[in-house]
């Protein structure tokens, strides 16, 4: 007899209906999965009979095959056991195969029969919306964040005799509701604010400048000048995450298996790699693909310290989700992307001990070791980086000093207020953010008087700066023009976004 339930597949951060065929078969004892299933799948068949057999259900002693449809795409992960054990029991008689092939179901059975969390429900359920299969049934772990997708029908099971108990009519299942309106209404976190950093006026510039128009930031200075206190503190000043941003970046940490006990993110990430970091920890992939560092700063703030630490060829890999917002990680059996809009934050030392330039305590190392640590970084990626900032050591009268430096709030509000103009302003393109304009859109919306084209030439022969470089100082300018509220983009505005880029001269060189 053939039965058949549904479940469903992660690719990538994409879900993928799987009708799982269970075919129950007289002839010598077998259990087969067939369908392009991994090992883990593989090793379903020694789950499903040990939980059925331990809950009291009939386990046939014929063949069973079991085919995950369809074939040509991979099968990865333990959310099939569900499904393949309620389709074994509705091949055998046991339940009706009419009601079984109704719902979605996902889960990982034990050996008692409890059904396990599994990593991707929030990519299902939104597949399980697309496909209008509104009732789907999850483990109890798994199930608020699967019930925020509006339009899906959400039943958490804890053990596989409630979902034969459901299907048999004895006891239905209780359907998960969530207000979905109160998800992103949690209060902010206050235990990072910009007042806490004493001085550097001019770096919290910068990263203003670099909230209101999501740009790229390089934060150079001495040992404990504060680089790694306003990298934290970016986040704080950054808008809210819309229902939208919170449902893509959530999604993504579905799939990684990092929601937790958190159905959606509610504040912005902040991703702080080690620079002992490998290629796949960075960028994503892997022998089973997960999504990097990279992807899981989608919508926030990519932090990495000690900059040219990290490998060379790590660093390089950066130049994809730096310019296009997402990287694909290409194999022989497929090919992935995964989103990765993120804010680049890098800090480092201006030499290998750290003291080049610092007038209170002696650098000792030689120019050649300078200029080898400072060639760690490619001219592509210094390219990428739209303000480069001096972070200098504090003086003592500023750490002593009891004045209330302004908050992280009333630096948000007018953060917020630029991407608001930004948000006006693009309302027909899919760009999010003036850093995000193409040369199009940086032609259009960034037109400077005879004055400030004088000013740019300038710039650029004595800085003797690229292309890129010559539009990232215009989208600079026209952040700054948005945070003071202007349509036109003044002189001073254009002085500003220049002096971001002055160290490409008097430090890289």
């Amino acid at each position: 007899m053939v039965a058949k339930t549904f479940a469903l597949g992660v690719l990538g951060i994409q879900a993928f209906l799987v009708e799982v065929e269970v075919d129950v078969a007289s002839g010598l004892p077998s259990f087969t999965v067939v369908g392009l299933p991994d090992n883990i799948v593989r090793e379903s068949k020694e789950r499903v009979k040990s939980a059925l057999l331990n809950c009291g259900y009939p386990f046939p002693m014929d063949r069973v095959t079991v085919n995950l449809a369809p074939a040509h795409l991979r099968k990865e992960g333990a959310a099939f056991d569900l499904p393949i054990a309620i389709g074994v029991l509705a091949a055998s008689g046991f339940l009706d195969p009419m009601a079984v092939a109704r719902p979605i179901l996902v889960g990982e059975l034990s050996l008692d029969g409890r059904v396990k969390a599994v990593s991707g429900c929030l990519p299902m359920a939104i597949r399980a919306r697309e496909l209008r299969r509104e009732m789907l049934i999850v483990p109890v772990d798994n199930a608020r964040e699967a019930a925020v997708v509006d339009g899906t029908q959400v039943f958490p099971v804890r053990h596989l005799a409630e979902v034969v108990e459901h299907f048999r009519g004895a006891r239905p299942l209780t359907r998960l509701n969530i207000p979905r309106a109160d998800l992103l209404s949690m209060s902010e976190d206050n235990s990072l604010d910009l007042a806490d950093v004493k001085g550097q006026e001019h770096a919290k510039r910068a990263l203003e400048v670099a909230a209101a128009g999501s740009h790229n930031l390089m934060l150079i200075g001495p040992p404990g000048s504060g680089k790694t206190m306003l990298a934290q503190r970016l986040p704080t000043i950054l808008p809210p995450l819309s229902l939208e941003e919170s449902l893509e970046t959530s999604q993504i940490y579905s799939v990684a298996g990092l929601l937790r006990d958190q159905p959606l993110l509610a504040r912005r990430p902040f991703r702080h790699p080690h620079h002992t970091i490998s290629d796949a920890g960075l960028i994503g992939g892997g022998h089973v693909p997960r999504p990097g560092e990279v992807s899981l700063a989608h919508h926030g703030v990519l932090f990495l310290d000690e900059f040219p630490e990290f490998r060379r060829n790590v660093i390089d890999l950066l130049r994809q989700p730096l310019e296009d917002g997402h990287v694909t990680i290409a194999r022989a059996a497929m090919t992935l992307t995964y989103p990765a809009r993120f804010t680049l934050v890098a800090a480092m030392n201006p030499c290998p001990c750290g003291f080049a330039g610092d007038t209170r305590k002696p650098c000792r190392c030689s120019s050649l070791e300078i200029q080898r640590y400072r060639n760690r970084i490619s001219g592509p990626i210094l390219d990428r980086i739209d303000l480069h900032v001096d972070v200098p050591a504090v003086s003592v009268e500023d750490l002593q000093g009891t004045s209330r430096c302004e908050s992280s709030h009333d630096v948000r509000q007018r953060v917020m207020a630029a991407r608001e103009r930004q948000r006006a302003r693009f309302r027909r393109t899919n760009l999010h953010a003036n850093a995000a304009m193409g040369p199009r859109e940086v032609e259009r919306y960034c037109t400077l008087d005879s004055q400030g084209k004088r000013l740019l030439q300038e710039a650029i022969a004595t800085l003797h700066l690229s292309a890129r470089a010559y539009h990232r100082i215009l989208k600079v300018a026209r952040t700054i023009a948005d945070l003071e509220g202007s349509e036109t983009m003044a002189h001073h505005h254009l002085l500003e976004a220049v002096q971001y880029r002055t160290l490409d001269r008097t430090f890289w060189s």
